[in-house]
């Protein structure tokens, strides 16, 4: 979405470019994980289901546009992309690459693909302490949630189970 600025500009010919369809991924994916109940809005888990929703939902538009209409007519489409036997990191470098080309090719600012390009960053370069899942059935017992073995997780593998179960609860 362009709008016109007299003062300091981003983009040509005076047009200050605003990143709307990336905040509204980043609001819709908020809603999702909110209404779920999942997690504290303030943890790094529920940024990084929120993340990991929001690029989903942003690099899924192929229009170039997000519609609120046509929000629950894409939760299936997202629930597909984020289930566990999908290659999403692929997918996800894929589409980055490709919404990068058009940006390149149009020659304008792309404020939308530097702030997912920033949340994927994030979520590839941050690890979370999170509970093993693949630790050995049978060892220690666990007493509490807190307890048991954990393992350092890249924020991404924790955020996208999280988003695609925010979706279900949806």
């Amino acid at each position: 979405m362009l709008h016109r600025s007299e003062e300091g500009t981003d983009g040509a010919d005076g047009e200050l470019t605003v990143p709307m369809a990336w905040l509204y991924a980043e609001y819709i994916a908020d809603e999702l994980l909110r209404s779920g109940d999942l997690m504290p809005p303030t943890s790094f888990e529920f940024r990084a289901g929120r993340d990991a929703l929001a690029l989903t939902i942003f690099l899924s538009d192929t229009e170039g546009e997000l519609s609120g209409i046509r929000v629950v007519t894409q939760l299936e489409t997202w629930l597909s992309l984020t289930a566990y036997d999908q290659p999403w990191q692929e997918w996800v470098r894929e589409r980055l690459a490709e919404v990068a080309a058009g940006a390149a090719e149009s020659g304008r600012p792309a404020p939308d693909l530097d702030l997912a390009e920033e949340a994927w960053r994030w979520l590839q370069e941050t690890e979370l302490l999170a509970p093993d899942l693949n630790a050995v059935p049978g060892g220690a017992p666990v007493v509490g949630e807190d307890e048991g073995p954990k393992v350092w997780t890249p924020a991404w593998q924790l955020g996208l189970p999280l988003g695609h179960l925010a979706i279900h609860l949806f």
